[in-house]
This record gives C-alpha cells, sequence and structure tokens, in this order.
C-alpha cells in the first residue's frame, strides 16, 4: 500500500496483509465463529490479529454487543479493558423481549398465536415483522410411517431436506440431491410424509394464512446469488416486503426501519445440545436477530417462542442482561473444566472405515506416552457427524490448564504423529481451540 494512511475492510484473510503502518485494528462481532477457518490451514483471525497487535504494540478493538466468553473473560480478569456502549446507535430503546410459552398451546404450523397476533397487527399499521428460523428448506426429513424408511443420505451421517419448491431431496451437508421418490422406496406406499418445518413450509404457511401480505423467504436457496442478495434487500428497503422469513443472513448488520417485530422459532434445541458452546451461540443469535426489530423511531417487540420460558437464557434476554448470562455460564465451564478455564486441541481423523480412524486416534494417543505431562488425553470417539461424504470421522480430545503447557505438547506430539502409518485414505489434521464436536 505504499506506506499511505489507508482503512483496510477485509474479511478473514486480510489479517495476513502486510501494513507497514498499521496502528490500529478493529475485529466487529469478534464472537462470529466465522473468524475461525475450518477446513485447510486452521487459524483464527480473530486470535491472529489479536497476536499480531501485541507484536506491533498497538491498540486492537474486539467489537460485540455479545462477547465470547473468552474475551468476556479476559475483561473481567484485567487482561482486557472493557468499553461499555450502554445506548443503541439509532433507536431510542432496546426491543420490548417477551416469551411465548407454547407448553399448552396447540400451534399452528409451529407458529403461536400470540406471534400470529403480532404479525396481524404489523400488516395492519404497515409495519415490516420477521419470522426467525434457522432451518432452511421444507422440512427436515421425510419419512414413511408404516415402514420407517427415512430420507437418509448416501454419503452423511444427516438426513436429505426436503425442498418442495424443485421437488428435490438435499444434503446440507455434502450437497448430494435426488429427486422426491413418488412412493417409499422400501415399501412402495404413496402417502410419504414430511416432518418438522423450515423456512419454505413456513413461507407458505404465512401466504396461506395472510392473503393479503406480501411474505418474502431470505435464506441460502433464494438467495444464492450476490445479484439476488442485494435484489431481496432492495425490496425490503423498498417497502415491497410485509413479512420475512428467513434465518441467520438476516440475524445481523440489516438495518429496516420499518421492521417492529421479530417472532423466533425452533430455538430451543440449542438449550441442550451437546456442544457446550451451544447456548452461548443461542443468546448471541437471539440478540442480534432482536435487534433487527425498533432500530429506527418505531418501537421493536421479540416474540420467542420456547417450552422452557423460565430457563436462565431466556430471562437474561427479557432484561438484555448479557453480563448475568455470561457470569452464569463461565461458572458452570468453571465447574466443568471447560474453556477459557482449559485449553484444548483436537485431533481428527478420516478414513474409509471407522475402525481405521479409531486405530489411528489409539496409535497415536499410545505416541504421547512418556512426555504428555500435565495433559489429558481422552478416548477416541467417532464425531458427532460420523460420515462426511463417504469418510468416517473420528477425534480425540486433548486438553491442558496449562496453555504453554498444551503447545509445547503438541509441537513434541506431531513429529510422533507423522512417524505413524497410516491406511491408504486416511486423513488427519490437528486442531487448536476447536469450535466444533
Amino acid at each position: 500500500l505504499g506506506g499511505r494512511p489507508v482503512i483496510v475492510l477485509g474479511t478473514r484473510l486480510s489479517i495476513f496483509m502486510p501494513m507497514p503502518r498499521l496502528r490500529l485494528i478493529v475485529v466487529d462481532e469478534e464472537h462470529d465463529a466465522s473468524f475461525k477457518q475450518q477446513e485447510g490451514l486452521r487459524y483464527s483471525a480473530r486470535d491472529v490479529a489479536i497476536w499480531r497487535a501485541h507484536q506491533l504494540d498497538i491498540p486492537m478493538v474486539l467489537g460485540s454487543a455479545t462477547p465470547s466468553l473468552e474475551t468476556f473473560h479476559h475483561a473481567g480478569t484485567g487482561r482486557y479493558v472493557m468499553l461499555e456502549l450502554p445506548e443503541r446507535a439509532v433507536a431510542e430503546s432496546m426491543p420490548l423481549v417477551r416469551i411465548v410459552d407454547t407448553r399448552r398451546e396447540k400451534l399452528q404450523e409451529g407458529l403461536s398465536a400470540a406471534l400470529l397476533g403480532g404479525l396481524q397487527k404489523r400488516l395492519e399499521r404497515g409495519e415490516q415483522s420477521l419470522v426467525f428460523l434457522n432451518r432452511r428448506g421444507y422440512a427436515p426429513v421425510m419419512a414413511c410411517p408404516p415402514c420407517g424408511w427415512v430420507s437418509r443420505c448416501q454419503r452423511c451421517a444427516a438426513n436429505l431436506v426436503l425442498h418442495l419448491a424443485d421437488q428435490r431431496l438435499r444434503c446440507h451437508h455434502c450437497g448430494f440431491e435426488t429427486r422426491v421418490p413418488r412412493a417409499c422406496p422400501d415399501c412402495g406406499n404413496v402417502d410419504l410424509m414430511a416432518f418438522g418445518r423450515g423456512t419454505q413450509r413456513l413461507e407458505a404457511m404465512l401466504a396461506e394464512r395472510f392473503p393479503e401480505a406480501r411474505v418474502l423467504r431470505i435464506d441460502r436457496d433464494s438467495a444464492s446469488t450476490p445479484k439476488k442478495w442485494q435484489a431481496l434487500l432492495a425490496t425490503i428497503h423498498a417497502g415491497g416486503a410485509d413479512i420475512l422469513v428467513g434465518t441467520q443472513m438476516l440475524a445481523k448488520g440489516h438495518d429496516f426501519p420499518m421492521l417492529t417485530l421479530v417472532g423466533a422459532v425452533g430455538a430451543d434445541a440449542a438449550l441442550f445440545a451437546a456442544d457446550f458452546r451451544a447456548p452461548e451461540r443461542l443468546f448471541a443469535q437471539m440478540m442480534q436477530v432482536g435487534g433487527r426489530s425498533g432500530r429506527a423511531a418505531l418501537p421493536g417487540e421479540v416474540l420467542i417462542q420456547t417450552e422452557y420460558p423460565d430457563h436462565p437464557l431466556y430471562q437474561a434476554l427479557i432484561d438484555h442482561d448479557y453480563d448475568r448470562f455470561a457470569r452464569n455460564q463461565l461458572e458452570e465451564r468453571r465447574i466443568a473444566g471447560f474453556p477459557p478455564f482449559s485449553f484444548q486441541a483436537m485431533l481428527r481423523a478420516e478414513a474409509r472405515a471407522m475402525e481405521q480412524a479409531l486405530a489411528f486416534l489409539a496409535a497415536a494417543r499410545d505416541a504421547a506416552a512418556g512426555f504428555a505431562n500435565g495433559i489429558t488425553l481422552y478416548d477416541p470417539v467417532p464425531m458427532r457427524m460420523q460420515r462426511l461424504m463417504t469418510l468416517e470421522r473420528g477425534q480425540l480430545l486433548v486438553e491442558s490448564t496449562s496453555r504453554p503447557a498444551l503447545q509445547a505438547f503438541l509441537a513434541a506430539w506431531m513429529e510422533k504423529l507423522y512417524a505413524l502409518k497410516m491406511p491408504a485414505g486416511l486423513r488427519w489434521h490437528l486442531d487448536v481451540d476447536p469450535l466444533e464436536f
């Protein structure tokens, strides 16, 4: 750049750009998992930015309304300085958050009477609404109740998602797709059923329930190209849509002045997920999508449907109290010994057979004997998504309460791993500070 004064806006790869007069680094939405490169050369752009700022002795800003718990912890211990912005940039007040108890209510295609009533009120006032469901397609799975057939992917340990608009079954993990069968492939039953709901099904239901409304769906299918995405945004800003049905694509970074209601559907699954970071991600997602409402002069409202209305996460959302939520989560992690109170690395292996992957991981664990002081190596296990693109996948978690001890161990362990014999087709990689389990 010739040393000229300049502001560089970039994605995670831009953190490696040479800038001889770099004086400030800002990482916006620093909690976002997309800063972690999950394939090929694995790195965290946020952590590289922190290291680069430290090496250059320059200030750095980690910006977020819902900081990662690691960042929040560092601010609480004095490693970082916390600067708070208690007021919204544009709107006068935060949106009103209401929890809709769905335990004893008969839902209409997954929507409560309170949410349907809120949508009707916005239509009458000429305002916009957003129904948030982070699941695209028409339904998560097709099945045959008489014989138990399920639309499973041939290449992955996942179900094929029904996309009714183009009569396809698609895997959202590997991209495999096939036509919707006219009858059950196993028993010939023609009455196949779609279970669950995605954005396409919600769009169809709302169009039927509110025939006078202009319903617009925003997901990776409807916005598959930059041109389509810009056309959809232009339609929203021009007032050409009354009800938006969207995934996380609409959860952040958008300013729609006429949008005053956000309804969140299907959020409960993250409360009891196997991944200990799931509640943290859910809280951030709900805060972000709720922040799309009431960003101008009109007041905003957020309705969250749940079967667990008394859950501490939802109670903190009602009060917009991220501090309370974060402190509760950190205490739970401290008791369990999870990050940021420990440091982790994950050795993953992919092979044609699960036995090969697990055997390699077991050999890797044995190779660590003798120099794993202060290191905990867990047993090799299949990954939660154990098969992806025809390859069986296993993992071995490594953990330590000391970052230097973990780094020293990994450096020595890598030499042992490269020396291990592997069957043809087996691939492995080591992921430091893993985000996926």
